[in-house]
């Protein structure tokens, strides 16, 4: 019995805890709070409508009053008699219904008649409240509770209107009228309407609302069943809920980071592919020298050419696995950037006279275009290698007789912000068009046959001038690039060879922008 038990107060739990819940809990009491303000405001009005009638009534009885207790102390003058008969002469009642008269003398503080509801303890009362008054001398109105209607049982507020009356050979007398605040019943109607028309409002609210809520969170709930079924290996599913709140735009959203996660597994996935392609190669040629050199014994120049091979494909190796490691740092954020002024046309001189024995060893001529100071901030050493990864691609593609790298530097002053540019073009075979969107991605190769084979007609060993690539020389690139603020583009026609442009913002414009 313990585990039903339990699942139970699961679901209650989760019930009582989730979002729907408490949307429609929180709904109900505000509306709670605004139906108790607006039957209070209406209850309250209708309180001070039903004072207002009875002040005016009163007013207009404790008038007729006077008139009938001056014609009795006319007709019987200093008799000390001025009760008031129950009937007129015509056989109406002169106090009606419900309503209350006194009349007290203020010399000898004693009631002379009362007629009605009203006790002498009330009498009393009412002319102490009277008398305390800074209005002693005038009328004077009061709400009195517990006052039994005649006829009824029930007991009920009472408005009073106390009025000194000077009557002629008497004195000063005091007239109190009374009148029932709410003769016909209607507050206690009107407090029974409000709270069976506010709790059937709130009942309709709460089912309402708890509907409504689950209408608005059920995309919530598709959202968390798509991420439930979503697994790392399978982000293929979307949600492609059609709306345009904020839901809407939550699910987009998440549509949006599936699509980034599923092309950065993709990537992953890929990269890894690659790397593991491009270390199984020179491994394999490794071994298969390895093998060739120890199967029977050699001579010395046969073992010199193995250990050369060797050497070849190890620096390569070496190569590619500091390049992984550079981006893997570059990715992790691992990668600390230094800010200092440096001259980027300095840069592009040092790279040249650096590479130019490479160029030349190849029969690449590597030439220099205009050259003015252009202070950029930046790492130095990353900017360097960002300027000797685009040369040496140029130098490995333009490859021959007659061909030739230039690399030049200028600015462009007409943006907000004055850029600094370095254009390295090659004369070489060019990039198709359907390349140049995926040029910069990692292993990625225009020339899918110049792709490493382990059992290749070339001997590395005497392709000293063969240029060996590992393709992620351009992803670095790109990130130095992006990393300085700046971007990168490539221009290309097929047989008219490539130029790459990188444009940085620059620091200190030359004196000619000024």
């Amino acid at each position: 019995m313990r585990l039903p038990f339990k699942s139970l107060r699961s679901r209650l739990r989760q019930f009582f805890s989730s979002i729907r819940f408490r949307l429609t809990l929180w709904s109900l009491v505000i509306l709670s709070l605004v139906l108790v303000i607006f039957s209070g405001v209406v209850y309250t009005r209708e309180v001070n409508d039903l004072k207002y009638l009875a002040l005016n009534q009163l007013e207009s009885r404790n008038h007729q009053m006077q008139m009938v207790y001056h014609f009795i102390g006319m007709q019987y003058p200093m008799t000390g008699n001025l009760l008031l008969p129950e009937d007129s002469d015509d056989g109406l009642a002169i106090v009606q219904a419900n309503e209350a008269v006194a009349l007290f003398d203020a010399s000898n503080e004693k009631i002379i008649q009362q007629i009605g509801p009203i006790t002498s303890q009330d009498v009393n009362q009412l002319v102490s409240h009277w008398k305390t008054t800074n209005a002693a001398d005038g009328p004077f109105a009061y709400q009195l509770a517990g006052i039994s209607s005649a006829g009824k049982g029930n007991s009920q507020q009472y408005f009073f209107l106390m009025t000194p009356v000077q009557v002629l050979g008497y004195g000063s007398v005091i007239l109190v009228m009374g009148t029932p605040l709410d003769p016909g019943g209607q507050l206690p109607a009107l407090f029974i309407t409000l709270l069976l028309a506010s709790l059937a409002t709130l009942l309709i609210a709460m089912v309402g609302g708890y509907w409504l809520a689950g209408r608005a969170m059920s995309p919530v709930k598709k959202i968390t069943q798509a991420a439930r079924e979503i697994g790392e290996t399978d982000l293929r599913r979307r949600l492609h809920l059609r709306g345009h709140d904020e839901l809407g735009e939550l699910a987009d959203t998440f549509d949006d980071m599936l699509a980034r996660l599923q092309a950065a597994f993709d990537r992953q996935r890929q990269f890894t592919a690659d790397a593991s392609h491009e270390l199984r190669t020179p491994l394999t040629i490794v071994d298969l020298e390895a093998d060739r050199a120890l199967s029977k014994r050699r001579s010395p120049e046969e073992y010199e050419r193995a250990l050369t091979v060797i050497k070849s494909e190890n620096e390569y190796m070496s190569r590619m696995v500091s390049e992984l490691l550079t981006l893997a740092r570059m990715d992790a954020g691992q990668t600390m950037i230094k800010s200092e002024e440096v001259d980027l046309s300095d840069l592009a001189l040092e790279v040249v006279d650096r590479l130019h024995s490479l160029a030349r060893r190849r029969g690449v001529e590597l030439t220099t275009g205009e050259l003015p100071e252009l202070l950029v901030k930046g790492d130095r050493q990353f900017l360097m290698q960002m300027l000797t990864n685009l040369v040496e691609n140029g130098i490995k593609y333009s490859e021959g007789p007659n061909q030739s790298v230039q690399v030049e530097t200028g600015f462009n002053n007409n943006e907000k912000t004055p850029l600094a540019w370095v254009k390295v073009s090659d004369h070489g075979p060019g990039i198709p068009a359907e390349d140049l969107p995926l040029i910069f991605e990692r292993f990625y190769r225009v020339d899918k046959a110049r792709s490493r084979e382990p059992e290749g007609s070339q001997d590395p060993a005497e392709d000293d001038s063969r240029p060996v690539g590992s393709g992620l020389g351009l992803s670095i690139v790109q990130w130095i690039v992006k990393a300085h603020g700046g971007q990168v583009r490539v221009e290309s026609e097929l047989g008219k060879g490539a130029t790459f442009t990188v444009e940085l913002p620059l620091v200190s414009a030359p004196v000619e922008i000024e």
